[in-house]
């Protein structure tokens, strides 16, 4: 925790448990912790941990059986249904393993989806989507839908929606999950210039390489936190990637040196990757 940052979440001895028949299932197990305005934290633990529950509570899609959760100040125990709607439109941006995009609908249109609860009008909620858009480098792609994009750039669509309503954080559940290598860096290197220009950023993960981009990793184990630790140097997400090969260069060149042999001289088929 940054002792100079004023607090976005603290919770205290937060606890879920879950019946299941005439099991009692203690998912959570009185955990206190605090976490920044303006801090990276990777949340990390095996399947069982507690620490899927621990991002359910926190980003509002479940209420704890007991314990204090407090989201800048505000005590969301105290909140109604629509309330905690509301934060979870405004105050905290989602991005999914699996990027829930709407597949007959263009990038735009998704992004846009989170602003039709808003005051403002169409042209309003076209020219935020397409300033996310930009962020995530895919101002080029605004019309495409998800089948037309890579599954790096759909995760991209993703970010940008989670943008869109300008949250105070960003709560990622397996980002990268679902990528090679090189596209999960891509993705880590949105995440890290995100977070130098002061969005909170919280990822689940249950790979290490992924989680040293933080400055922080917490873990849990049996619902509990069994350590909690700032990275003293993250792994700079751009270097990492300037070492890794970039396959799909490579072939767009072997493409041109075919077309240039052959005489034939077509045009490469587009790059979405």
């Amino acid at each position: 925790m940054s002792e100079s940052a004023p607090a976005l979440i603290e919770v205290e001895n937060l606890t879920k448990t879950y019946k299941m028949g005439s099991q009692v299932v203690r998912a959570l197990r009185s955990v206190t912790l605090t976490i920044s305005r303006g801090e990276f934290v990777a949340i990390m633990g095996p399947s069982g941990s507690g620490k899927s529950t621990f991002m359910n509570l926190i980003g509002c899609l479940d209420k704890p059986t007991a314990g204090s959760y407090r989201l800048a100040g505000v005590e969301i125990a105290t909140l109604n249904d629509d309330q905690l709607a509301a934060i979870r439109n405004r105050r905290i941006g989602f991005v999914f393993q699996q990027f829930n995009l709407l597949a007959r609908t263009s990038a735009l249109h998704n992004v846009e989806l989170p602003l039709f609860y808003n005051p403002g009008g169409a042209q309003a909620r076209e020219k935020r989507a397409q300033e996310c858009l930009q962020i995530v480098g895919l101002g080029d792609r605004m019309d495409h839908k998800p089948n037309e994009l890579s599954g790096g750039q759909q995760q991209r669509v993703a970010i940008a929606r989670s943008l869109v309503n300008d949250p105070a954080m960003i709560m990622a559940d397996e980002p990268t999950g679902a990528l090679d290598t090189r596209t999960g860096e891509e993705i880590m290197a949105i995440f890290q210039n995100l977070n130098q220009h002061g969005k909170t950023i919280i990822v689940v993960t249950h790979e290490m390489d992924i989680a040293e981009h933080a400055k922080r990793i917490i873990r849990f184990k049996d619902g509990r936190v069994v350590s909690d630790q700032q990275v003293e140097r993250p792994v700079d997400a751009e270097e990492a990637l300037a070492r890794l090969p970039n396959w799909e260069a490579e072939m767009d060149g072997l493409d041109g040196m075919d077309g240039v042999a052959t005489g034939v001289g077509g045009a490469s088929p587009v790059a979405v990757g």
